[in-house]
């Protein structure tokens, strides 16, 4: 008998039918499926709204301090179901749509992903963003608006192809426009004196308006705000110009703002490249420190008070020039003394590093930093001559002191991004363990000898309402059957599964939901590629950014390997396996690219061979998202983990594949030694050298030829690829990617292959025993609680925020 529908699920079916006909402009006979997805986010949007407001009106009423998460990415998927969960209202919604003869998935599953980030940096953001609202702490997050965002990825004969992401094409329902909210931003031009102040004329100003999504918290508790900025012209065309014939001409100042805010990440390989980079983070960063200075006076009034209401945290080096932006303010509009301005920004601000990578840790070209912003170019040098006397006074030398320099003089003077934010911010924070303890040992050494207490670690957390409760919904239901609810309001709560680890009945129960996700991953790879994949095998997954240090190499040289060895000895009673990958690879990244193709190239080869027929399958899956990632995850019975060590900061999707019962195969990097810590040596397959190891190896002159020519697995892998076996199309076109092999391998593949090799057998033997295997899964999932980004922004917010 149909159960009878609640008052809140009549008042939500009237609400959406209102939506639908007066804002949509439909009514249910002539709606299609996009009208419906638009007036149900409508619907939702107006139970949100008013919590919005609510939450605002009790923080300023309160007088409380806010957060500001500035970060050039929010990775933050489709909204609708997250925000239907945590407001509570998943099945009065779905009863709703019903009456209607409507799906709910169906509905959700027409949501665009929000092309706003590109992997792990801004998928925490968003994780952030959530866990703040649920932890009912005031926070804004900043970022930009983009059109396209991140490319979307096509394969094209194996080949990676970026094309536009087109999230924005029917709009979003999501946002609100705040043009009250509008910010010049300047570029260029030249600083006057005037009197005893510092003028800065630009030579070219945009307007940067905000643009405001709402972030709901669990269980409805407080929404927060995600502004992000568009950019507007000044003058959108210029009449004259378009009058006398320029057509282009006319529009090139709107041509100009909109390339701010049209692709995240612009290749900066080119001259113009790195320009439009640095406009795009000065654009944001500036809008975001005007509106938070605005905000401050306008309710607190003294500008010298606003390290006791606001705390700005820096996601990286992107939004680093906030250091010399906020002192311009301070000082240039307040009137602020440097010396005072210098403390005030010091307490305000506090800086997250992402990387150790050298690379990646940004420097701009004095030149380009100075031609674009010559007035932070004045400030930086003050700062710089104020860090570097601190550094002689304490006795620190001259190899020191040129490492700590804001200004690198050694490699064609260039302005130190990541010095720039240590020196202006009064913490600094790894991410995981590890990370922080190489971050004083390594690119931080000096600056860490000059502020010993600035570095600390706050391990990275992933949002379990997303990565677990509404992604894998089988799962949860067993669990609460098991161990009651708790765990939904306190992840640690999972631990309570521990006494329950070797229960075969519960065993078989998650392994049911788990083959059950398996076959809906599978149908979906089916219509993704074409590739049928067996859901009983080992599905073996890594899916992440396409970088070499990540390693994806390393575990395709592996598959080669198996293939090779299930082809001589077809006696053996292999494993049935199902690689999966996934995941991008930047625009002008060459050896990303390559490696991309080769995943194709073997797939091609292994899924076409009759011979390993039903044991080994291999498969990428193209435009890796947000969505693909809540279909791939839960699907998982084998994380690949396998970075060199000393070189992935946290990782985060280790942290989703364990929640959602895969086990681990890893290196001891980022936040797998502290999910080794907590899960148990017994329950996580480590192998490999250690950072230390990997240090001690490059600095004695190791030689990947004598490795490589030392293993027969490696050796015959190795030649396979380079020799064509897998591109007969051009036999030389993994030559170049081999012989960095042989010659340098700086990412330690060969010295780790054997150790990796030996543990995939491992993981066979360990397979074999379902029963042992359930029982490492169901302990994965126990006690991985920890790793909840609630737990990480409690962190924060005690330690670095002062908010809680």
């Amino acid at each position: 008998m149909p159960s009878t529908p609640s008052e809140k699920t009549r008042e939500i079916d009237a609400n959406l039918i209102d939506v639908l006909r007066h804002r949509v402009g439909k009514d249910e006979r002539a709606a299609k499926q996009h009208d419906w997805f638009t007036a149900t986010v409508l619907a939702l949007r107006d139970e949100i709204i008013d919590r919005w407001m609510e939450s605002t009106r009790q923080t300023y009423d309160s007088k409380g301090k806010r957060v500001y998460y500035l970060s050039l990415e929010f990775l933050i998927g489709r909204l609708l179901r997250d925000a239907l969960s945590n407001m509570g209202l998943t099945r009065e919604m779905e009863q709703a749509l019903r009456n209607h003869g409507l799906d709910l998935a169906a509905i959700e599953s027409l949501e665009p992903d929000a092309a706003l980030g590109n992997g792990g940096l801004g998928r925490l953001a968003a994780c952030f963003m959530e866990s703040l609202a649920s932890l009912d702490i005031p926070a804004y997050g900043y970022g930009i608006r983009y059109v396209n965002g991140m490319f979307r990825q096509a394969l094209k004969d194996g080949w990676q192809v970026e094309l536009p992401e087109t999230w924005l094409s029917h709009g979003n329902p999501w946002e609100f426009d705040r043009r009250e909210s509008a910010y010049l931003i300047g570029f260029g031009g030249e600083v006057v004196a005037k009197g005893d102040l510092a003028v800065w004329k630009p030579a070219e100003h945009v307007e940067a308006s905000a643009v405001d999504t709402p972030v709901v918290g669990w269980r409805g508790k407080r929404v927060n705000t995600l502004r992000l900025w568009t950019a507007n012209s000044l003058d959108p065309i210029d009449l004259d110009a378009f009058n006398s014939g320029d057509h282009f001409g006319a529009l090139e100042s709107n041509l100009r703002a909109d390339s701010l805010v049209r692709v995240l990440y612009p290749a900066d390989s080119s001259p113009a490249g790195q320009e439009l980079r640095l406009r795009q983070e000065y654009f944001f960063t500036s809008a975001s420190i005007q509106d938070i200075v605005r905000r401050h006076v306008q309710y607190q009034g003294d500008v010298r008070t606003l390290p006791d209401h606001a705390a700005i945290q820096l996601n990286d080096t992107h939004p680093a020039v906030a250091v010399p932006e906020l002192m311009r303010l301070l000082v240039d509009q307040h009137g602020l003394e440097f010396d005072e301005a210098w403390d005030v920004t010091c307490r305000t601000v506090a800086y997250t590093n992402h990387t150790l990578l050298p690379e990646a840790l940004e420097a701009w070209p004095l030149p380009l930093f100075e031609r674009l912003l010559p007035r932070h170019m004045q400030i930086v040098y003050a700062i710089n001559s104020r860090v570097l006397r601190e550094a002689r006074k304490k006795g620190l030398d001259d190899a020191a002191i040129a490492a700590i320099s804001l200004i690198d003089e050694t490699n064609g003077r260039r302005v130190r991004m990541a010095n720039l934010a240590f020196a202006g911010a009064h913490s600094v924070n790894g991410v995981a363990a590890l990370h922080t303890e190489l971050m004083k040992t390594t690119v931080f050494a000096d600056l860490h000898k000059l502020y010993p207490g600035k570095i600390n670690n706050k391990t990275n957390g992933v949002t379990p309402r997303r990565w677990l409760q509404q992604c894998n919904t089988g799962l949860v239901s067993v669990l609460k059957d098991a161990i009651g609810d708790g765990f939904l309001d306190d992840t640690e709560k999972l631990a309570d599964l521990n006494k329950l680890a070797a229960d075969a009945q519960l065993g078989e129960r998650i392994a049911e939901v788990k083959r059950a996700n398996k076959v809906a991953l599978a149908a979906k790879v089916q219509e993704l590629t074409g590739i049928r994949l067996n859901p009983d095998a080992l599905f073996d997954v890594q899916v992440k950014r396409i970088h070499e240090y990540k390693r994806q190499l390393l575990n395709l040289v592996e598959t080669v390997a198996l293939y090779d060895q299930i082809r001589s000895h077809p006696e053996q009673d292999w494993v049935p396996r199902v690689k999966i990958f996934g995941g991008k690879a930047a625009a002008s990244y060459h050896n990303a690219k390559l490696v991309i193709k080769l995943a194709n190239d073997i797939a091609r080869r292994v899924n076409a061979d009759p011979s390993v027929g039903g044991l080994l399958k291999v498969v990428f899956v193209p435009n890796y998202n947000v969505s693909l990632a809540e279909q791939i995850i839960p699907a998982a019975d084998l994380s690949e983990q396998i970075s060199t060590a000393g070189m992935e900061a946290s990782g985060t999707g280790n942290m989703k594949f364990a929640l959602n019962g895969a086990l681990t195969i890893g290196t001891l990097d980022g936040a797998n030694i502290e999910i080794k810590d907590r899960v148990g040596d017994e329950n996580i397959v480590i192998f490999g050298l250690t950072a230390e190891e990997v240090a001690e190896k490059r600095a004695n002159g190791y030689v990947p030829r004598d490795v490589i020519e030392g293993s027969r697995e490696l050796h015959q892998a190795v030649h396979c690829i380079a020799s064509g076996v897998f591109s007969p199309d051009d036999p030389n076109r993994y030559a170049d990617l081999m012989r960095g092999l042989y010659d340098h391998d700086w990412f330690m593949v060969a010295a780790d292959f054997d150790a990796y090799h030996a543990a995939q057998r491992g993981i066979d033997r360990m397979w074999e025993d379902q029963a042992g295997w359930r029982e490492k899964a169901i302990r994965n999932i126990a006690n991985v609680g920890w790793f909840s980004s609630d737990r990480t922004i409690g962190e924060y917010a005690r330690e670095i925020w002062g908010v809680l």
